[in-house]
């Protein structure tokens, strides 16, 4: 990496200005994440109705496309997606393997460019502007040998859009799934963007699609081209210049790399359909710490603070956080935090369209064992033991009572 980096730095500006006449940005979209990533460990599964989620109170987070052409969608109730399916194979999460296999593929990102956005656990963006790849035809040959190598090395299918701009590289990568691979010429961003539904847009979720679609006559994208500057205004209000900048295809966002890891360890996830279940948010917030945790002991690192993040349809956002007195490497630690966090976040009785996790406040670990330590001390050995048992590869893993959906309090 560090030898990309440098290549891809030198004459960064002069080749950024030129680049904007190329399809530099690239959105990645891993195709069924949590599914792909188990059926990396059980591939004689491929091509089943398989789904990750638990039997009893919980709901489908990941569903094969074999599943989803049954009707199996996230986040559907268990219950329900086997009365749609019967024949559905049910899968649990596997601790650690998520975080663990999402890195491996931003890892492999960036041995292309350095210039790379982890935006979630599955997604996120390349800049290849200031890499000098020089034509179109390069970028997208050496796209497509991107993608095949995540594929080789980690069995993980990805769809892949490019574009000029961050908008379009994202509603590209998402249109021919699984395993697309969509570019859009500069120059014709608008006239890609023209037929699509308006559901296409980011943001634009399926209450709103019927609601624009019913109140106002906008089904297309083109359609919000169509309408005049004040029946913009009487629509979207004060966002009605975005919006029609949208549906232009005009973005100038950067992509903006992090590396982070010493300063927080967070995760997300968005919802295929709004939650209301307390109990499903809150199994789901303690798989998340499942999943981080295991990289902030392989980081040598611990953690002190811990933010939940709640995000509704509007896409209003409250958070809540709370510090334990000691740094912990432990998930345990933290499982007491995570139901008075969540209603404390969560004050408004609506539907919650994302929740994320963030560990702060981190500190190296080590340091001398306190005398009545004794007990952590032997949670952290056995911990270690789960997380190497849960590596990638392994035919058997260890999972926790919340990560099979059923009730559990730590």
């Amino acid at each position: 990496m560090d030898t990309a980096r440098t290549l891809c730095l030198i004459g960064g500006l002069f080749l950024s200005a030129m680049a904007r006449l190329l399809p530099t940005i690239v959105h990645l979209d891993a195709d069924a994440f949590f599914v792909s990533c188990e059926l990396a460990l059980k591939p004689e599964l491929r091509g089943t109705k398989c789904a990750v989620g638990g039997r009893e109170r919980g709901i489908i987070s990941s569903a094969s496309y074999a599943a989803r052409a049954c009707g199996v969608y996230t986040p559907m109730p268990t219950q329900r997606a086997l009365k749609v399916c019967p024949d559905l194979i049910l899968l649990p999460h596997t601790a650690g393997l998520y975080g663990r296999v999402s890195g491996q593929m931003f890892d492999l990102c960036e041995t292309m460019t350095p210039l790379v956005q982890r935006n979630s656990i599955d997604e996120g963006y390349l800049d290849l502007g200031p890499c000098g790849l020089g034509s179109s035809a390069e970028i997208e040959r050496q796209v497509r040998a991107l993608q095949q190598r995540i594929w080789r090395e980690l069995q993980l299918p990805v769809s892949f859009g490019l574009a000029t701009n961050k908008l379009v590289a994202q509603i590209a990568s998402k249109l021919r799934k699984p395993r697309g691979f969509v570019v859009v010429p500069p120059g014709t961003e608008a006239e890609f963007m023209a037929p699509l539904p308006i559901g296409k847009i980011p943001g634009v979720g399926p209450k709103t699609e019927a609601d624009l679609a019913a109140r106002h006559g906008i089904k297309f994208v083109r359609d919000v081209l169509a309408k005049s500057e004040r029946d913009l205004k009487e629509i979207f209000g004060s966002g009605w210049a975005e919006m029609q900048a949208t549906a232009r295809g005009e973005d100038d966002r950067p992509v903006e790399t992090e590396h982070d890891d010493a300063k927080s360890y967070s995760q997300q996830e968005t919802f295929g359909a709004d939650i209301a279940d307390f109990a499903e948010i809150e199994r789901i917030a303690k798989r998340m710490i499942d999943e981080l945790m295991p990289a902030i002991r392989g980081d040598g690192k611990r953690a002190r603070t811990l933010t939940l993040k709640v995000r509704y349809p509007d896409f209003s956002q409250e958070s809540h956080g709370q510090s334990l007195t000691e740094a912990t490497d432990l998930e345990a630690s933290f499982y007491p935090l995570v139901r008075p966090l969540l209603r404390a976040a969560w004050r408004k009785s609506r539907p919650l369209r994302l929740i994320s996790v963030r560990f702060s406040t981190i500190e190296s670990g080590g340091g001398q064992l306190k005398m009545f330590d004794q007990g952590d001390e032997k949670r952290r050995r056995l911990a270690g033991v789960l997380d190497r048992i849960n590596q990638g590869g392994k035919k058997f893993t260890v999972a926790r009572g919340h990560q099979l959906g059923t009730p559990n309090d730590g």
